[in-house]
């Protein structure tokens, strides 16, 4: 009895420090938080790599941190999520990618006291009439064109001649990498003095993985084609279990990739986790960059592969260097000479671009 009624005690002393905890745990909140976009924080792509730079960041500078998974892929919904995250105690929100242009159109005007991060966007009112930053948001973009230039350019200086890009919808930064990687796949053709590339190249209309994804993919490597760059999230997933099947090699996106598949030889990177981190690090300096959308290229190492984990035959380090200081500098060009995307001044089509040995037939 005597045991039983010191645990009873010790319950009641302990139930005021629960209360207290929890208490001040309510009264901080979260106030680092991040929005998904669609999928979740494991995607092995833009959520994840997002979140990377939230968390390490929250870490490093002990802060309380949480994501939020909107209910369903709408305006409302993204939000409802940003509401959710500021009762929760956010003073900074970090959403990534361009469904949110027009969540942060309105929620710069909603929460003016709160600062966001817009990763791949910039506030538009939903029907791309009207565009507006505010004070309390800062817009990052990414030159995907000088990643994929990259990516197209390894590829072939690798060896590989016949060529495929698999982007989920064609939305400004998948162009981008696609146009890129058709231009860097010519440049290192000309260098070579290759006959010619034969390159395969469409945008399945989604970021999923799907039977029918998967069932393209595998119809390409079937017919020849040796290198597929998968440039939509989860249509990567489809891409590298049709190379698995098929002898097929894949280069990823966004984030390294290697680990998702043996197929993967190497990933056209954006330096999410790092241009996040920054990000914060600059709000919390008091340096905040509102008010301002800025693109984020090689000159700051925002994009690039991850050379420690690819796998080619006989692309070096030295000869990534190479290019990559190329683009840095702009040597001869190179980088003022990469096109974007066709709302940026390029054409409408990879097959408009303006390349000579690599043949590209987009298939619809």
């Amino acid at each position: 009895m005597k045991k039983l009624g010191f645990i009873v005690l010790l319950i009641i002393i302990m139930i005021p420090s629960v209360f207290a905890t929890a208490e001040r745990e309510a009264a901080s909140g979260y106030e680092v938080a991040m929005i998904t976009d669609i999928g979740d924080i494991d995607d092995k792509s833009f959520n994840q790599g997002t979140w990377e730079g939230v968390e390490k960041f929250a870490m490093d500078n002990d802060l309380t941190h949480k994501y939020y998974k909107p209910t369903e892929k709408t305006t409302d919904a993204y939000v409802a999520a940003i509401d959710l995250a500021i009762q929760g105690g956010a003073k900074i929100i970090v959403t990534p990618g361009f469904l949110f242009e027009p969540a942060i159109f309105r929620a710069q005007d909603l929460y003016p006291d709160t600062s966001f991060i817009l990763i791949d966007g910039f506030p538009q009112d939903g029907t791309y009439t009207e565009f507006r930053i505010e004070s309390n948001v800062y817009s990052i973009f990414y030159a995907e064109q000088e990643s994929g230039f990259l990516a197209g350019y390894a590829a072939v200086k690798d060896g590989y001649t016949k060529l495929g890009f698999m982007g989920g919808m064609a939305v400004p930064a998948v162009v981008r990498f696609g146009y890129g990687f058709v231009q860097g796949a010519e440049y290192a053709a000309q260098e070579m003095g290759i006959d010619a590339v034969i390159l395969k190249y469409t945008y399945t209309g989604n970021f999923d993985a799907t039977p029918e994804n998967q069932a393209l993919a595998a119809s390409w490597f079937g017919g020849g084609t040796e290198v597929i760059f998968a440039a939509g999230g989860k249509v990567g997933n489809s891409v590298m279990a049709a190379a698995e099947a098929n002898n097929g090699k894949v280069i990823g996106v966004d984030v390294d990739q290697s680990a998702e598949s043996t197929s993967v030889i190497s990933s056209a990177m954006k330096q999410l986790g790092i241009s996040v981190y920054l990000g914060l690090e600059e709000y919390y300096a008091g340096n905040f960059k509102g008010g301002v959308s800025e693109v984020l290229d090689v000159t700051v190492d925002a994009v690039g592969l991850p050379m420690g984990n690819s796998k080619f035959n006989s692309f070096s380090q030295a000869d990534y260097d190479e290019i990559f200081n190329m683009l840095v500098n702009d040597t001869a060009g190179v980088k003022s000479g990469i096109i974007g995307d066709g709302g940026m001044g390029g054409p409408d089509s990879a097959e408009a671009l303006p390349v000579e040995i690599v043949s590209v037939t987009v298939v619809q």
